[in-house]
């Protein structure tokens, strides 16, 4: 039998245009001989629809397209996810597809409901395993979660005579998360001698990316074929039991570099933006964000503007202007000087006899957020930002500033990691990107004279396995300590993220690399008065 994974990128709320993509990929694997076409999660609606779930004409569209692709089955067999409706519950939902008629249809039966996931909000859990035969192989059915639960839908098909396993899938992208996948569904083989085809949704919704890397398993536990990372791929499998075992590469900065690529292209794409506006400081933020832009849109859909005041050192005017060139984009030159001292002349009777503070360095940077504004609203760009992990944890940014915005392409980007990307970039493409003084000098945000990120925090290379401690890992202020950082260090970063949440529920929207990024993984409330003693 010959299976064909169809890892495809589909859209939330195009039902047409998944169908469309659907029908492409039946139409492919027919020439091709394929016996069967297995599609991601939800395939129909997109994952996740989140409240559009709420509307009926959504769910009741989703279904009538189902049934038009029955049409489509002559000859080909089909697993196809979408949104099923039985005595007003909804089903994360399976359909089995054969010879113009619709054999089977499975409901998830475990319904994640942690980190981004929110599956119990909208979805009822299917209570009974799926199985059905094709060319005289029982095959067993199941989606996404089903396939992490120990003793659960796989293990109770391999007792009842399942001979392959189907998992289809829409399991996002964080670093190293391949590899824990891959890890759990070799267990799942391994321990119910029985091979798995899994197939993985590919593509950027809203914060979440996924990066495919579809999965064939033999019964051993062997990985015998993945598909591509980050790409749209239809492949395909003959004799499961029959092939070599390959081997599992994984590079994680590689991995987040696509990752972002992928997010800031079908952000765009699939929301009609085309071009992009983006304040170059001369730091290396926005220098990430910009080779990031250019990778994912185009260098002819970016434009760069370098916006000096007074603070700004020469070195920050001629990076930008150096990566601009090396990008092959247009970087405009908009001094603030002017602007910010009409400013300071406006507030001269207020700020009368008080001393040159945040205030001040703030107005500074909502002077750029308005330029930038004012292109966006004068051209179509959106804007991108370019805050990392780091500066939005502590709050080391200036609503309605800096954080001024469209999309946030490097908001779940520690500050050592960017510099780790920045490196990876100018490697990978075998040239300088990134202006290797960019690299090397030292971060500022340059709004008063003389200033360093490390007037202000901790060096990155302290402050930032703190905030992986606390923000992704969960850990507790003993426990942080006792990995060995200064007591007096951990407590005060404690409280800069937790005082800082009104600030991040303001920001613009992030894409999600690391297992706990700021917005759907955290929900923590803006008032709030637990500290963590």
């Amino acid at each position: 039998m010959k299976i064909g994974i169809a890892q495809i990128n589909t859209t939330v709320g195009d039902i047409k245009g998944n169908f469309d993509k659907i029908i492409s990929n039946i139409t492919k694997a027919k020439a091709e001989n394929s016996d069967l076409v297995v599609f991601p999660e939800l395939t129909l609606t997109g994952y996740p629809p989140r409240d559009l779930l709420i509307k009926k004409s959504f769910v009741k569209k989703n279904i009538e397209v189902l049934h038009q692709l029955i049409n489509f089955t002559e000859n080909i067999a089909i697993i196809v996810g979408f949104v099923d409706e039985k005595d007003g519950k909804l089903f994360n939902a399976a359909a089995f597809i054969h010879h113009k008629k619709i054999v089977k249809i499975y409901h998830k039966m475990y319904l994640p409901n942690y980190d981004v996931f929110d599956e119990k909000r909208y979805f009822t859990a299917g209570s009974t395993p799926c199985a059905f035969e094709l060319k005289g192989v029982n095959i067993g059915l199941t989606i996404c979660e089903d396939i992490w639960i120990d003793d659960g839908p796989a293990t109770t098909l391999s007792k009842n005579g399942v001979e392959l396993i189907i998992n289809i899938s829409a399991s996002p992208f964080h670093a190293g998360k391949e590899k824990i996948r891959l890890n759990v569904i070799t267990k799942q083989a391994k321990e119910n001698n029985i091979p798995i085809v899994y197939c993985n949704l590919i593509g950027g919704q809203d914060d979440l990316i996924f990066d495919g890397r579809s999965y064939v398993i033999n019964s051993s536990g062997e990985l015998v074929q993945q598909s591509k990372a980050f790409k749209e791929e239809l492949s395909y499998i003959s004799n499961i039991e029959g092939k070599d075992e390959i081997k599992f590469i994984e590079n994680e900065n590689e991995s987040i570099y696509n990752a972002l690529v992928l997010g800031v292209k079908d952000y765009f794409r699939k929301n009609g933006f085309k071009n992009t506006v983006i304040g170059l400081s001369g730091g290396i933020d926005s220098a990430l964000t910009a080779a990031i832009a250019v990778e994912a849109l185009g260098k002819d859909n970016v434009r760069g503007v370098s916006m000096p005041s007074k603070f700004s050192s020469d070195g920050s005017i001629s990076d930008s202007l150096d990566l601009a060139g090396n990008l092959e984009i247009p970087c405009d030159v908009i001094p603030i000087k002017s602007i910010y001292t009409s400013y300071l002349k406006t507030l001269k009777i207020q700020f009368a006899n008080t001393k040159f503070n945040v205030a001040e360095e703030n107005i500074q940077a909502r002077i750029r957020g308005n330029i930038l504004m004012a292109l966006s609203n004068k051209f179509g760009y959106l804007v991108l930002t370019t805050g990392n992990k780091s500066e939005s944890s502590v709050g080391y940014s200036t609503l309605y500033g800096d954080m001024a915005g469209g999309l946030a392409v490097i908001s779940d980007v520690l500050k050592t990691k960017v510099y780790e990307l920045s490196n990876y970039i100018n490697e990978a493409k075998g040239k300088e990107i990134i202006p290797v003084s960019t690299i090397t000098k030292p971060p500022s945000a340059e709004l008063r004279e003389d200033q360093k990120d490390s007037d202000s925090l901790p060096e990155y290379d302290v402050l930032d396995p703190i905030l992986k401690a606390y923000v992704e890992d969960d850990l507790g202020k003993e426990a942080i300590i006792n990995l060995g950082f200064d007591e007096a260090v951990v407590t005060r970063i404690i409280g800069l993220v937790d005082r800082n949440e009104y600030k991040r529920q303001q920001a613009a929207l992030g894409l999600r690399i690391t297992s706990r990024a700021f917005g759907q993984g955290r929900r923590m409330p803006i008032t709030n008065r637990w500290k963590d003693d």
